[in-house]
């Protein structure tokens, strides 16, 4: 695997924050990554993905501070286009390895 290339843990933060659809904080990921794989997902997993991803420049972030009823402090991430050209990247490589695998798959 090339050094920069995604892991498979950090290509499924990056689509999860995609089908977000805007600046997220950990707890939706996790629910997203949840809810698409139907498999409990570790939030400090989450989170120590986001800030790798983050230091490789896919992901930036922000920290929203609470309004005046209270709660904590939260880190918002969105994709960088680096981070969408990463994705844009991946997809394209495995379409390309799935092309005409069909019929041997259908067959077993």
């Amino acid at each position: 695997m090339a050094r920069d290339a995604l892991g498979e843990f950090e290509h499924r933060v990056l689509l999860a924050i995609l089908r977000l659809e805007a600046e997220s904080y950990s707890v939706p990921i996790v629910l997203e990554l949840e809810e698409k794989t139907g498999k409990p997902v570790a939030p400090a997993a989450v989170y120590i993905a986001l800030r790798r991803l983050e230091k490789r420049g896919l992901v930036s972030s922000r920290l929203v501070e609470p309004d005046e009823n209270g709660g904590r402090e939260r880190r918002y991430f969105r994709i960088e286009e680096e981070g969408l050209e990463r994705l844009r990247e991946s997809r394209r490589a495995l379409l390309d390895l799935w092309e005409g695998l069909a019929p041997q798959l259908d067959r077993r």
